[in-house]
């Protein structure tokens, strides 16, 4: 019985934090009306750092951190540059648009597993990889040359910078234990240093602090990326191995439907039938992951 409660305070606790981290989307594009992307990536981690860090004292996790060079490596590629291109790409394009483009990380992690790791790429894979292909040259359609091809690029390189991130992760635990809460306090550390350094060198607009503003940071940068990374931890262990890898279909999804009802992004035909080919593929390999049981990487979550 008491197994049963916690599966389903697990279950519940994932549809929440799908929830939260589809409707950051929305809230980061409004964030980004009131300051440069710059501003809102680096107060969001300072959130998030923080909150990782009271959750650390409270969980009596050790502070010190370990495995410096892949630390290094992920914190700059996965947090830093990831955040910094995903904003920056937000603030030129929908939410719906780009959550899609980003959420293409799953593909991009079987691409460079395959020189990386070794880990071909295998059966139905293949399948789920050519969908995710043609749906992203529906997506970006590059025969039309819009403006919004920037955008949809640099939505692009986000998700490849996450999925660079992920087979670094792979490659640590295939010869290290690992203490993910530690580490992914020490990584917002790391990916946060990029942001300050831009901040000094770029000239940007002036924050515009407003209560709008100040929730929507809050959202972001606590419950999001502080809370939302706990409530990931929460639930990895307590699920089925590869069940929360639905999380990659249903966030973009969440962002998708808010962005249409909220901000009124609603996508063209061609970029309708990208959408979905991309998210049959992310559904196939959601599928292929539950039935091989397959463990995700406690650092990847997928905000």
């Amino acid at each position: 019985m008491t197994g049963g409660r916690e599966t389903r305070r697990a279950v519940i606790a994932m549809i929440l934090l799908v929830i939260l981290w589809g409707y950051a989307w929305i809230t980061s594009k409004i964030g980004l009306i009131y300051a440069s992307p710059m501003d809102v990536v680096a107060l969001r981690l300072e959130l998030g750092i923080l909150t990782l860090f009271i959750g650390l004292l409270w969980t009596g996790r050790p502070l010190r951190p370990q495995h410096w060079q892949a630390l290094l490596m992920i914190g700059l590629i996965q947090t830093g540059a990831f955040l910094l291109l995903n904003t920056w790409a937000l603030s030129e394009g929908g939410p719906g648009k780009t959550s899609v483009l980003v959420f293409t990380m799953p593909f991009w992690v079987l691409v460079f597993a395959w020189p990386l790791l070794h880990e071909r790429i295998q059966g139905l894979q293949w399948v789920s990889v050519v969908l995710a292909i043609f749906g992203l040259l529906f997506v970006l359609e590059p025969w039309q040359m819009h403006t919004s091809l920037f955008s949809k690029t640099l939505a692009v390189v986000a998700g490849m910078c996450w999925a660079i991130g992920v087979v670094y992760a792979k490659r640590l635990h295939n010869r290290a234990k690992v203490e993910p809460l530690a580490f992914t306090f020490w990584q917002m550390i790391v990916g946060l240093i990029p942001v300050l350094i831009c901040q000094a060198l770029f000239d940007r607009q002036s924050i515009v602090w407003s209560n709008t503003f100040v929730v929507v940071t809050l959202f972001n940068g606590v419950m999001a990326t502080g809370i939302g990374w706990l409530t990931w931890l929460y639930v990895l262990h307590r699920l089925p191995a590869g069940t929360t890898s639905l999380s990659s279909l249903g966030i973009p999804l969440i962002a998708i439907v808010a962005s249409w009802l909220q901000l009124g992004e609603e996508p063209g035909k061609s970029e309708l039938v990208g959408m979905l080919l991309i998210g049959i593929a992310l559904a196939l390999l959601s599928y292929l992951s539950i039935r091989r049981h397959e463990e995700p990487e406690p650092m990847t979550g997928q905000e």
